[in-house]
């Protein structure tokens, strides 16, 4: 079994540091694996890390990153790269790493499963013209048809081929980070904060991995790993440091649902034009005249153009930021979203008997985003949540009632 450590630490309390401490006071016969969501990260970790040297999988000689990464491995090498190449990892790469005896560093939490998109109709199509069989306990779909079938339904094939495919409720798929590359690491550290309601934790209950919380504190110009113990945080000082706009601009967020993925869809064009306008209204009269340079804001990507403010219309980020200092010098930010859990995502682990939270996901949520502003410097911010259930999500974690 592979041995998992999850730093659990709040944002700023130095798990990146830590983590770069570990990897140069390490022996020449350890190997890392330094897994990153940016580009900018994969270039701090080839800078700062000392006695060893960090390769990131490139593009040559007609090859692919993925095939660089291949001859990485092979070749033992210590390597740095973002989530989206490691997300691609395949059988090859599993019994590479099965051979090597790696330690994975997992900066953030990996998009483990991800729905797919397939019509109902063409799932029927695929199970009666005998194409995929569904394990009717695991509900994973096994491909029975042609092995190198190259028809519109390839992708389908591939993921079911390499066993990361699930069909639930007979109406979608999902696919899942395929398990047994965690299993091939002789040890994975994963650095995250308030791991505990995020979905890869509920991946690693569902394929029966066991793991060790722990977090990280400062001792004189080191970091070390300590006990796990969510007073250390002091949410309470964090909390100060966010002016929360309370008043009438966030009637638009009254209720449960407000706001969620499915209400800015509908919301007619009264409504969208009351949230940009408020938004505008708070940056200018409630934060000090924020300029552009000053925010960020996040919402549902589809209808980023329809909500933008005059005058911060290139100042959206993604809605699910975390793990960069890109925004650090941010000091006003409008999270205009009330987040929820994708339901294919949650129908997923639930149909496995794994409980799901929604409070604590969305909350987890918010308090990542909030901490890519300059709070992560101990600098004030002026926040503008409009979403009712948001707020109060992040008033609970700051009494340490969630």
């Amino acid at each position: 079994m592979t041995d998992i450590t999850v730093v659990d630490s709040v944002m700023g309390s130095g798990k990146t540091q830590w983590a770069i401490q570990h990897m140069s006071e390490a022996g020449s016969l350890d190997n890392f694996i330094y897994i990153t969501p940016f580009l900018s990260e994969v270039a701090r970790i080839k800078e700062t890390v000392k006695g060893r040297t960090f390769v990131e999988p490139t593009i040559f000689n007609d090859t692919s990153k993925l095939d660089d990464l291949k001859r990485l491995i092979a070749a033992n090498r210590d390597i740095v790269s973002t989530h989206a190449l490691f997300a691609r990892a395949d059988e090859e790469i599993i019994e590479l790493l099965e051979q090597s005896g790696y330690t994975l560093i997992l900066d953030e939490v990996m998009d483990v499963v991800e729905s797919v998109s397939i019509k109902p109709a063409d799932i029927k199509r695929l199970q009666s013209n005998g194409d995929i069989f569904i394990d009717e306990e695991t509900k994973q779909a096994n491909w029975t048809g042609d092995p190198e079938d190259n028809s519109r339904y390839r992708d389908i094939r591939e993921l079911a081929q390499a066993g990361n495919l699930y069909l639930f409720r007979s109406s979608f798929m999902v696919w899942a980070f395929p398990p047994r590359v965690f299993s091939a690491f002789s040890k994975a550290i994963v650095l995250t904060y308030l791991f505990n309601c995020q979905l890869q934790r509920y991946y690693f209950d569902m394929f029966d991995f066991s793991y060790d919380y722990k977090g990280v504190e400062k001792v004189g110009d080191v970091y070390e790993l300590c006990e796990h113990d969510i007073k250390r945080e002091k949410r309470e000082d964090l909390y100060a440091l966010i002016k929360v706009y309370e008043g009438k601009l966030n009637d638009v967020g009254k209720g449960k649902w407000s706001l969620s993925q499915a209400k800015l869809k509908q919301y007619d064009d009264q409504t969208i034009n009351q949230i940009k306008n408020n938004t505008s209204n708070f940056f200018r009269r409630y934060a000090n005249n924020a300029k552009k340079a000053d925010v960020y804001i996040s919402t549902l990507k589809e209808i980023e153009q329809k909500l933008s403010p005059r005058g911060f219309k290139a100042c959206f980020i993604p809605h699910n930021a975390r793990a960069t200092n890109e925004y650090a010098d941010r000091r006003a930010v409008a999270y205009l979203i009330n987040r929820f859990i994708n339901r294919d995502k949650a129908a997923f682990f639930q149909e496995n008997n794994i409980s799901v939270n929604e409070e604590l996901y969305a909350l987890s949520e918010l308090v990542q985003w909030l901490w890519r502003s300059r709070i992560r410097n101990g600098e004030p911010i002026d926040a503008y949540i409009p979403s009712e259930r948001m707020r109060n999500l992040l008033n609970r974690w700051a009494k340490y009632e969630i």
